[in-house]
């Protein structure tokens, strides 16, 4: 089990809207997709909307007391994909860490320029050999873009596994979690 006593966890959900790669039909969606090739046209507003939401998450615990040393952003495909985002490209303090699984980074031909925070947090991401919606490529790509200008991103891959998670990545994020964000209990 990922959860533990001293850390708040806040999973939020994206708004249904319509999703061009699904006929337009509507879907919970962070921004718009238009294919499953790297070479498609981005929905650049929507992904920046969805960073910016990401960064109001964060502004919102931070004035709840918790610093950014203490935030872990994290996400799965299109979220993997908006806490990559925002948390490298906002001007901010440091985050403790970024989980990022079956994902990608998006408007990545903007990188390394675009980086312009958590060059030195460390990042665990994470793929399927298996994955048939976000092709292992382009979560490979991602990580040696990222690794170009943050050498603290560890990716692991798993054989079997598709767009979806297996019991050895969790036990992987929960040790990166564990690592990243101990107890502040007194010695």
């Amino acid at each position: 089990m990922i959860r533990q006593p001293h850390i708040r966890y806040v999973c939020p959900t994206a708004n249904a809207i319509p999703v061009t790669l699904n006929g337009g039909m509507r879907m919970p969606s962070w921004f718009d997709v238009f294919g499953l090739d790297m070479k498609c046209k981005e929905d650049v507003d929507g992904i920046k909307a969805a960073a910016d939401l990401l960064q109001k998450y964060i502004a919102e615990e931070e004035k709840k007391g918790i610093d950014r040393s203490r935030i872990v952003v994290g996400g799965f495909s299109q979220g993997g994909a908006v806490a990559l985002y925002s948390a490298l490209t906002y001007d901010k303090p440091p985050l403790a860490g970024i989980v990022a699984l079956s994902t990608w980074l998006p408007l990545a031909q903007g990188f390394p320029q675009a980086a312009k925070a958590n060059k030195e947090t460390p990042i665990f991401q994470a793929h399927g050999l298996a994955d048939p919606i976000v092709n292992y490529n382009f979560g490979k790509i991602t990580s040696e873009l990222v690794k170009s200008f943050n050498s603290k991103l560890e990716f692991k891959s798993y054989q079997d596994m598709g767009h979806s998670s297996c019991q050895k990545e969790m036990d992987d994020v929960k040790k990166f979690i564990d690592t990243h964000l101990p107890s502040l209990k007194p010695q």
